[in-house]
């Protein structure tokens, strides 16, 4: 196989380690490189770095063979679509039919959908070349990407693309890591409280979190129908609305507000940063004032209070119930309890046993008590108040999205207790609550920090259904934060 730069002119060398959708289509369009030897070069770099654990599974042969059906349609003098020559990772949680759909979970090892879900085949459809399952935290219940189910000898759970003695962030570990490192130019993940963005923080890349709905949901493995929504990770914002218009193709078009863009800062989001967050975060912010955009102090009563009487609640109870009707559906001869009996990740088996298993949650007595009714109060009252305090916010101060610290902390070190309560806690503290009223957020990146020289990034969420306004403000910020992310 050839080098790929010797296909490409002096002029037009790319880094193909951090190539966009557009460069590498063009050099296909452009006969510069083929996809087959494309497949070649990304599955170079994911054997290269297997002590990352960022796939579960791979397939090089059928990654090949799909690259030769285009590169035969090209020489037919086919056009080409949209992702031609485009290799893509899929979180583990997602069906493609021909893999194991494993969740990241024993039990589900065996498993193998006769069906590819909507959301990638909408890609494959347009020549994405898919080269494997990323790997995740199991059956997604965690954001750390420590899963001691599934690991190569000697390293146990999905390693940090910038440092590997840290964690990836999760649970869509995998997907984010294997964009970070070079493995494939785009992945999909899937996004609850935190999936899509924290882990795309921790590792430096673009994710997405749509509003609720927008993808369908079809032949994913589930957590909350109230919350669950797959998800792009890219190199960049062009990119990431590339994906998005081709899952979720839309008529409305990617435009910025006709006024200067006005983002709201509230209190709860910028406490208790690290300090690398702090730093990295503030140059941000001081940069997009100077740029034009206007930074406006918000006041947001009762939002923690609020959220957290949602989030459990909805996790522990849906928890069960959808993904009992998972198993069902797609005749998976395997009870839940057989299932939670196999999971090997101490944090995850434990919120099963203790929790969802019996649909008991903990009050703020410390007292075990049923979930049921918690559940109800969430979905009739919690929800419905928080919603409107965002609503009522956005109108009052005229905003087009809140911003803040994707994470509170760069990624911390992998250790047996990396996966504890109190780490979660912190680690999903500013994505959660737009994920309990399925808010679309971006999570962009601003840069690495001083002290770690991990990655920073700070997010923005929106109304519900403002994502194609959230995207063009993503763009516009995207080019505001190039300096930082030159560092």
């Amino acid at each position: 196989m050839l080098n790929m730069n010797e296909k490409v002119n002096s002029d037009q060398i790319i880094h193909l380690n951090k190539a966009t959708i557009g460069e590498i289509t063009r050099l296909v369009q452009e006969r510069k490189v083929t996809c087959e030897q494309l497949v070649h070069h990304y599955f170079d770099n994911i054997e290269k770095q297997q002590a990352l654990n960022a796939f579960i599974q791979t397939d090089k042969a059928a990654a090949i063979q799909q690259a030769q059906f285009w590169d035969q349609s090209i020489r037919e003098g086919h056009a080409c679509p949209a992702l031609i020559g485009v290799l893509l990772a899929v979180k583990d949680n997602i069906h493609v039919a021909g893999f194991p759909n494993t969740a990241g979970t024993p039990a589900l090892a065996d498993f193998r959908p006769k069906t590819t879900a909507p959301v990638i085949q909408a890609l494959t459809d347009q020549g994405a070349i898919i080269v494997g399952k990323a790997h995740m935290h199991e059956l997604a219940f965690g954001v750390t990407g420590y899963n001691t189910a599934m690991h190569i000898d000697g390293v146990i759970g999905t390693r940090n693309a910038v440092n590997p003695s840290h964690i990836a962030g999760g649970s869509s570990s995998g997907s984010a890591v294997a964009v970070a490192a070079g493995m494939v130019p785009i992945a999909i993940g899937t996004d609850t409280g935190a999936s899509v963005r924290l882990p795309s923080a921790l590792n430096g890349c673009v994710g997405l979190r749509p509003t609720v709905g927008r993808y369908a949901q079809a032949d994913i493995t589930p957590i909350s129908h109230t919350r669950d929504t797959a998800g792009p990770m890219a190199h960049c914002m062009a990119d990431i609305i590339l994906i998005d218009q081709l899952i979720a193709p839309s008529a409305q078009s990617i435009e910025l507000p006709t006024r200067p863009i006005r983002l709201g800062i509230h209190a709860y989001f910028w406490e208790n940063l690290d300090e690398d967050v702090h730093e990295q975060a503030h140059t941000a912010l001081q940069l997009l004032k100077t740029a034009g955009i206007e930074i406006i102090p918000v006041d947001m009563p009762d939002l923690a209070q609020l959220n957290h009487s949602i989030s459990f609640p909805l996790v522990i109870y849906e928890g069960k119930y959808d993904l009992i009707a998972y198993l069902k559906h797609h005749e998976i001869e395997l009870s839940l309890e057989a299932l939670v009996e196999q999971i090997s990740s101490p944090d995850v088996k434990h919120i099963f046993q203790q929790n969802i298993l019996p649909e008991m949650i903990m009050n703020e007595m410390g007292q075990s008590v049923p979930v049921q009714p918690l559940y109800q109060k969430a979905i009739q009252e919690a929800q419905p108040q928080l919603l409107a305090l965002y609503q009522t916010t956005f109108e009052n101060h005229q905003l087009d999205a809140l911003i803040f610290p994707t994470s509170p902390i760069v990624a911390p070190l992998v250790d047996e207790q990396v996966s504890s309560i109190e780490l979660f806690q912190r680690l999903i503290r500013n994505t959660d609550p737009g994920s309990n009223i399925g808010l679309p957020g971006l999570s962009l990146p601003i840069g690495r920090g001083k002290k770690s020289q991990l990655p920073v990034a700070l997010e923005i969420d929106g109304l519900p259904h403002t994502d194609q306004q959230l995207l063009a403000i993503g763009q516009a910020l995207e080019q505001i934060f190039s300096s930082l992310n030159d560092r």
